[in-house]
């Protein structure tokens, strides 16, 4: 695609976005402003406009190319290869057991290094 056809921009679309940020906007507000209202009416409320603003956004070009990016992304989801049980816990148990080693070491480091600085300033135990 030439670089002008992929940033030109509808201007149906700047208003569906307007429409749609408006929606999550005032869902927000009414439940501020109908804190007394029986909560299982304010989520159903909430979910109904943020499903409707959803599909607005949806519907612009930058929300096509979100969903084609979220589809794409399902599919390279499925390709990986996934390490078994058994893998998965050898591995965490190397890990853990290079992190206490590394974590053993810079202590000891850490010791000699204050002794060393002790020895020089005078100051230590």
């Amino acid at each position: 695609m030439s670089e002008k056809t992929e940033n030109a921009s509808n201007p149906l679309d700047v208003i569906k976005w307007v429409v749609a940020i408006a929606l999550l906007v005032g869902v927000v507000t009414a439940n501020y402003l109908y804190g007394d209202v029986s909560v299982l009416y304010r989520a159903l409320g909430a979910v109904a406009a943020v499903v409707v603003a959803g599909f607005i956004a949806a519907s612009t070009s930058k929300g096509a190319q979100f969903l084609l990016f979220a589809k794409d992304s399902r599919t390279e989801v499925r390709k990986v290869v996934w390490p078994s049980r058994q893998e998965a816990t050898q591995t965490t148990l190397v890990i853990i057991a290079a992190t206490i080693v590394v974590g053993l070491l810079l202590w000891l480091l850490d010791l000699v290094i204050v002794w060393g600085v002790g020895l020089i300033t005078g100051i230590g135990a």
